[in-house]
């Protein structure tokens, strides 16, 4: 595990962090721009020396008030926002860098980190003849294969746009789940961090507000003033059960189906659904003559007003979903803690960017 207790003052910011990071997984950093994101990475890696603490990898420390370990000790991947590719070597020759530096540290190996991302057409090319996708495919493959005890990965799709990011997203869901290195992964975009993360640190004016399982915190309204209005909305693990001649794809869920337009996806795969709060609908009996088609049993264990809005929470099955409605309305139905209810969901209002695959429940497999 990365003990983390530091603290790096600048003129007009404080970076105040106490935390423990897992060593398996995916965790996520999210936060607004300017929370500090970048900034912790940074002492993480050794590259903010004026940064004042303790961090140890178990027990090996890093840095305390006698000892600094230099960057290129820590046995730390860094992806960066921009690839940082060496333009005069291919492809095959920026990872055979990586690789022949690794000192045959414990990883994964050309082959796996290759297969995870389908790096093989690209072996004899140059980065400047690459798609942005591309690069970044190459640049996570060259710091995976430093054979880092963690890899640092400060918004590596920023860069992308909505096609590209699209595409590479899959590829770090393989890397989660067949590589098995931990991956601390700074975004401000939602979408990102409920597809991949296992875990999610909440930061804001430089501290650490909540953490805790990815899941867990999303369901909690205590998190939606740091994930914003429009990102507030829980996950879900559905298990893919059919695919409809209609061009709906059928999932199963804790407390029932849910339609959604057609996901390639094979049969029995597990998917996690992200759910924004502002696209669930509460009836207090069951409605009909409705185009929603998803429409889920739930009851009401807790209501959070904020002016002319309110978020419920509601709990549906063994699942948490958040509703954001009118403050009006929630009176009108007589929400109560314990009030049954129906969680009304237009197939629709899914986007494509907010279905990803559920984390291995044994992760470290390999490929």
């Amino acid at each position: 595990m990365l003990n983390v207790d530091i603290t790096l003052n600048y003129k007009d910011f404080a970076l105040n962090i106490a935390q423990s990071f897992p060593a398996s997984g995916v965790t996520a950093l999210f936060g607004r721009s300017g929370s500090g994101k970048s900034t912790l990475l940074r002492v993480i890696a050794g590259l903010e020396l004026n940064a004042t603490g303790r961090i140890a990898w178990g027990d090996d420390v890093w840095q305390d008030a006698r000892h600094r370990t230099p960057p290129h000790k820590r046995g730390l991947g860094y992806v960066f926002q921009d690839t940082r590719l060496f333009p005069h070597l291919t492809v095959a020759q920026n990872l055979s860098y990586a690789d022949k530096r690794a000192q045959n540290h414990p990883g994964p190996s050309m082959d796996d980190v290759i297969t995870a991302l389908d790096l093989a057409p690209l072996l004899p090319r140059h980065p400047a003849t690459l798609s942005g996708g591309e690069q970044s495919r190459c640049a996570i493959g060259r710091a995976l294969l430093t054979r880092p005890r963690m890899l640092l990965m400060d918004e590596p799709l920023a860069a992308l746009d909505a096609t590209r990011k699209a595409e590479i997203l899959p590829y770090l869901e393989r890397l989660r789940d067949n590589i098995g290195t931990p991956i601390l992964y700074v975004s401000h975009q939602m979408a990102e961090v409920t597809r991949l993360a296992n875990h999610l640190m909440l930061i804001d004016k430089g501290q650490i507000t909540h953490a805790g399982p990815l899941e867990t915190l999303l369901a909690d309204p205590a998190t939606a003033p740091a994930l914003g209005a429009r990102d507030v909305g829980a996950v879900i693990t559905a298990t893919l059960t059919a695919q409809d001649s209609d061009g709906l794809s059928r999932l199963t869920c804790a407390t029932g189906p849910i339609y959604l337009p057609h996901i390639d996806a094979p049969l029995g795969a597990r998917l996690r659904i992200r759910i924004l709060a502002q696209d669930v609908i509460i009836a207090r009996t069951a409605p009909t003559g409705l185009s929603a088609l998803n429409i889920l049993p739930a009851t009401v264990t807790s209501l959070h007003p904020d002016g002319a809005s309110t978020l419920v929470q509601l709990h549906a099955g063994t699942d948490q979903i958040l509703a954001r409605i009118t403050t009006r309305s929630a009176t009108a139905l007589a929400l109560a803690p314990g009030t049954p209810c129906f969680a009304i969901l237009k197939t629709a209002a899914v986007a494509p960017a907010h279905i990803g695959d559920q984390p291995n429940l044994v992760p470290h497999t390999k490929l």
